[in-house]
């Protein structure tokens, strides 16, 4: 592999192989505490949720997608209403009211996520918040069918690349991690095929078929670096386990931002 990563990070909080992450519930924006094996804690992370703004995005594309859509059905209707055919008339007033549809979703989705808010990641020393140290960037504000996030570090330099294709969670979900240089860092599955067909079916299952994911060095999956698993527990814990890297090819850093994506960007 042509790209070598340093064996100690910037920061001492990244320098271990196990990480504890607990998300804080009742919160609007979605927030992590990170602990380290005795349960101290280490990092704190947060994906702000931009609530307000996305919600007068939201309601400004709607506004203007019925005004839109209400004048093209009202002007198509008329039209059909002059014309002599009865035939023309039926017909394009069925147009009318289809477009109607059509037209509100042609303008009020691109202008929602035109004006909406994209949902970035930061990692912090602590919950102060005054010391960032990674930051995970959404690169799209339209993430169909990939979502693509760079990695960076606390002085903006790029650290990795993360990709996802959503057409993949129909039967495994996969994520693929490329060093700043291009090359496949890694590539992150849902731990079983025969597992994640059996989620698609019956879901979670009361915590039985909760989604847990491995991570492979490359492209295949031949050799694994890490893991990152949801506790059985009632509040969302996920522990993320690198011990299988022990030539430490993964920076910790870029390890821990996986891990926060494989819960918020999954949407889980």
């Amino acid at each position: 592999m042509s790209f070598d990563f340093p064996k100690k990070t910037e920061d001492s909080a990244f320098n271990r192989d196990k990480f504890l992450l607990r998300q804080k519930h009742l919160a609007i924006s979605e927030k992590y505490y990170v602990w380290d094996e005795q349960q101290n804690n280490i990092l704190y992370i947060e994906r702000p949720a931009h609530f307000l703004r996305n919600l007068f995005a939201s309601l400004v594309g709607i506004v203007a997608g019925l005004i839109a859509a209400g004048i093209f059905t009202t002007l198509l209707i008329s039209i059909a209403e002059s014309s002599q055919d009865e035939a023309v008339r039926d017909f394009l007033t069925a147009v009318g009211v289809l477009g109607f549809i059509v037209v509100l979703c042609l303008v009020a989705i691109p202008l929602s996520l035109f004006l909406s808010a994209k949902r970035h990641v930061t990692i912090y020393r602590d919950d102060s918040k005054q010391q960032p140290l990674v930051e995970i960037l959404q690169e799209e504000k339209f993430q169909f069918p990939y979502a693509n996030y760079s990695i960076k570090g606390s002085q903006g330099q790029l650290l990795a690349k993360l990709r996802k294709n959503y057409l993949y969670d129909l039967f495994r979900k996969q994520w693929r991690c490329t060093a700043a240089d291009g090359t496949i860092l890694c590539t992150i599955k849902e731990d079983e095929l025969i597992l994640a067909l059996l989620r698609r079916l019956f879901g979670p299952f009361f915590g039985i078929l909760r989604t847990n994911f491995v991570i492979y060095s490359g492209k295949t999956e031949r050799v694994m670096v890490g893991e990152f698993n949801r506790k059985f527990t009632l509040l969302d814990r996920y522990v993320l386990d690198m011990t299988a890297d022990t030539n430490r090819l993964i920076d910790r850093r870029i390890a821990v931002a996986i891990g926060v994506m494989l819960d918020t960007g999954e949407r889980r």
